[in-house]
């Protein structure tokens, strides 16, 4: 790849004010602008590169997933169960997309599709879902010398 397009670009008005999980964000549109310039046309190469990089998708946002969900623990964050139950429904839709597509039973899902599909769905989650709870981890976060907020990743890793 010569120079990599961008389907999507990281905007200040995407974060959430904890540089860990914005930086997690950040990788998730890599991840899909990745994704977006290896639809070539060649839908050979496509799918041998989807069939690499789901996995990969999966894993990473289970692992983002996770570091959500362990700071609203770390911080009693009172909409833990709300957001899980989006992680969790988000992550079994994806699951079974992939199922699917692998059995035969969906040969349409392509990998412009799940491009798609990953892009509106981390747009939204983040512009509603993650949003909601910027304004509690504000108030309990740390404030840092050039003004960004900060939540010590190391206590909350460690918490569970």
């Amino acid at each position: 790849m010569d120079k990599m397009k961008e389907l999507i670009s990281w905007l200040p008005a995407f974060s959430v004010g904890v540089k860990l999980i914005d930086d997690q964000h950040k990788e998730l549109l890599t991840l899909v602008n990745d994704m977006f310039n290896h639809v070539i046309g060649n839908q050979e190469a496509e799918q041998v590169y989807f069939r690499e990089i789901i996995q990969k998708a999966v894993q990473y946002i289970k692992v983002h997933f996770s570091t959500e969900e362990k700071i609203m623990i770390h911080t009693n964050f009172p909409g833990y169960a709300e957001h899980k139950k989006a992680h969790d429904s988000f992550v079994l839709t994806v699951v079974e997309k992939v199922r699917d597509f692998e059995s035969g039973k969906n040969k349409k899902f392509t990998l412009m599709e799940f491009t798609q599909f990953l892009k509106e769905w981390i747009l939204t989650h983040i512009a509603i879902m993650d949003k909601g709870y910027f304004t509690y981890f504000r108030k309990i976060a740390t404030r840092k010398a050039d003004g960004t907020l900060s939540i010590n990743q190391e206590d909350v890793l460690a918490s569970r």
